[in-house]
């Protein structure tokens, strides 16, 4: 189903604009200059000729004065100086061709590989075809809008905090908290709360945004706004002001459970992404497009596929999609094993105060080569990385998938062992990109009485496993045990080091989180405390300093010394965490599964 709310975009300059304005204002900088210097120049005398200084000649009389005086000679003018054309090379963003290897051949691992473009599968080879190239740039570069407005912040996955929170007291300060709810399935299960992954988004919308929001007129006129936007199980959307917890407009009411993040449009546009993470009394699970102009629903995806293009009838969606900005594509995989890249034709015209889309749809599917009805399922419940046309994401079946988004075939695959929930994290180091990912025991597939789960860090050129980390784990039915988080990787001060929370470990209760070297997978340091599935997050100042910060299912958040593991501070959340916080400036946002939202000022 599509609706449409109105007509008309203003495309942003792709990323190299960004680029040309550096390049003008530093070539019209040195023209300056170089009129400066040559006006300088031009004050002093100057002649061909050098300057001789007359000898005294020895005479008998005095000489006299003469009686006229000899002109001056004028000094002779330069010629004018031409300024020289300075051309300023961008750093070129690095080039991303990967390729596997014979441990990391597609072909050991998957099969029935498919493409349906406008609901219509193309025939064995056929080759497809994209209308627009997909590139992704760095991280950093994903948006300009301030916040965290997908799972990780970005497409490299390696953000789950925006900005400084100058800190100094290093304790936790003043909070505020929304209660939510919970919702029962038509087969009576029980959701409540936030669950896993469910990271709240935080974002400060520009200010002509927000005045054609169905936001209430005194959060539209606070221009220091920062909006908490938190989907949770209850089938809820809650909209908050980061300072206070104040409700900044109505809760939009969609009556499905929402356990991923969602994610909202890197261009600033008032556009919502989320999938249902269960079936719902209201229809089977599916992804939403939410224009957050109205709440108006443009469109829906997912269940159509169950009986149709699907390998496996579970459209939910707990992983966070990405949006090119440049072309105008979504990207959400989803747990039914279909990677959906929607065009989306977007018309927002801010000035009218609209925004419509009409997306034509290209979807992909694969099979696992050890995939059965019971285990080793296919289909992507983290969120993907993509980093410039591919895309990295790991699977339900313990596999761990580079794709080209734009020829929609496989670059390699790696084993993974096991069902794999936490999202991949993508890493330059000297220039060359790696993954680190993790995997959880999913219980009976590998044992019942635990198993080892490895943390991996993999060359994202080829897939190949540079080290990996192993810890014994316990799992029980419905909770599983391992690591269903994703990696928190040290910036500034901190360069270097990778934080993972692991979860069941010695016993079912038990969890670490864990400090490794980047460069050898070496244990730093190690924290115990309640099991955990939630992610770590770290938190920095603008010196380059910081600290990690962590949740567990035993009702507490810890501030720990982010390079010795000291504990700094405690905070009760009154209720076990499976969520993921996100970090702006000094507050952190977190929902428990005891159905409260906590914003937590850090000092």
């Amino acid at each position: 189903m599509t609706l449409s709310s109105g007509n008309h975009t203003k495309k942003r300059n792709d990323h190299f604009a960004k680029y040309a304005v550096q390049i003008l204002a530093l070539t019209v900088a040195v023209a300056v200059l170089a009129i400066i210097v040559n006006k300088l120049r031009t004050a002093e005398p100057a002649s061909d000729s050098p300057i001789v200084t007359p000898v005294p000649v020895e005479t008998s009389e005095p000489t006299a004065p003469p009686t006229t005086q000899t002109p001056t000679q004028k000094p002779t003018e330069p010629p004018p100086t031409e300024t020289p054309e300075i051309i300023v090379t961008p750093t070129p963003v690095p080039e991303f061709n990967p390729y596997h290897t014979e441990k990391t051949d597609p072909e050991a691992y998957v099969k029935q590989l498919a493409v349906n473009v406008d609901g219509k599968t193309l025939t064995d080879g056929e080759a497809y075809t994209p209308e627009e190239l997909i590139d992704f740039m760095p991280g950093d570069e994903y948006t300009d809008l301030e916040g965290v407005i997908t799972f990780r912040g970005n497409n490299f996955r390696d953000s789950g905090s925006y900005g400084y929170a100058e800190l100094s007291d290093y304790k936790f300060g003043s909070y505020w908290f929304h209660n939510t709810g919970s919702l029962t399935a038509p087969d009576g299960e029980n959701w409540s709360g936030s669950g896993w992954v469910g990271q709240p988004l935080i974002v400060k919308w520009p200010k002509e945004t927000k005045a054609i929001m169905n936001m209430y007129d005194w959060a539209k006129e606070d221009d220091g706004l920062v909006e908490v936007i938190y989907a949770t199980m209850d089938g809820n959307i809650y909209f908050l002001d980061l300072a206070t917890g104040k409700q900044t407009r109505d809760t939009l009411t969609v009556g499905y459970t929402f356990k991923g993040a969602g994610a909202l449009d890197p261009r600033g546009y008032p556009l919502l992404y989320i999938g249902a993470g269960y079936e719902s009394a209201r229809g089977h699970c599916r992804a939403f497009i939410i224009s957050l102009i109205d709440f108006k629903i443009l469109h829906t995806f997912g269940p159509d596929d169950n009986y149709g293009f699907a390998l496996r009838a579970w459209p939910m969606f707990d992983g966070s999609p990405l949006v090119d900005a440049e072309t105008d594509q979504l990207i959400y995989p989803g747990e039914n094993g279909i990677v959906y890249i929607i065009k989306l034709n977007t018309d927002y015209d801010v000035s009218a105060g609209t925004i419509s889309i009409d997306p034509k749809t290209v979807k992909w599917h694969y099979n696992g080569r050890n995939t059965t009805l019971y285990q080793y399922w296919i289909g992507m419940e983290d969120s993907p990385v993509i980093w410039r046309g591919h895309l990295i994401v790991a699977d339900n079946g313990g596999r761990l998938l580079c794709l080209d988004l734009n020829t929609l075939e496989l670059d390699w695959v790696q084993n993974i062992w096991d069902d794999s929930n936490g999202t991949p994290v993508l890493s330059m180091e000297d220039g060359h990109p790696y993954i680190y990912v993790g995997t959880s025991f999913h219980l009976g597939w590998r044992g019942y009485n635990g198993a080892n789960v490895p943390l991996f860090k993999i060359d994202a050129e080829n897939g190949e496993i540079i080290w990996q980390k192993e810890y014994k784990v316990h799992s029980e039915k419905g909770l599983s045990g391992g690591i269903q988080s994703t990696v928190a990787l040290g910036k500034n001060d901190l360069e270097g080091y990778v934080y993972v929370t692991v979860s069941k470990t010695d016993l079912n209760s038990n969890g670490l989180l864990v400090c490794l070297d980047r460069n050898t997978g070496e244990v730093v340091w190690e924290h115990k405390s309640y099991y955990t599935w939630s992610s770590p997050v770290l938190i920095y100042n603008s010196d380059g300093s910081g600290c990690v910060l962590y949740c567990n299912y035993g009702n507490n958040m810890f501030l720990l010394d982010a390079k010795s593991g000291k504990v700094l501070d405690t905070f009760n959340l009154m209720g076990g965490v499976e969520a993921s916080p996100a970090v702006y400036g000094n507050t952190v946002v977190i929902g428990t599964r005891q159905c409260k939202i906590w914003g937590v000022k850090i000092n």
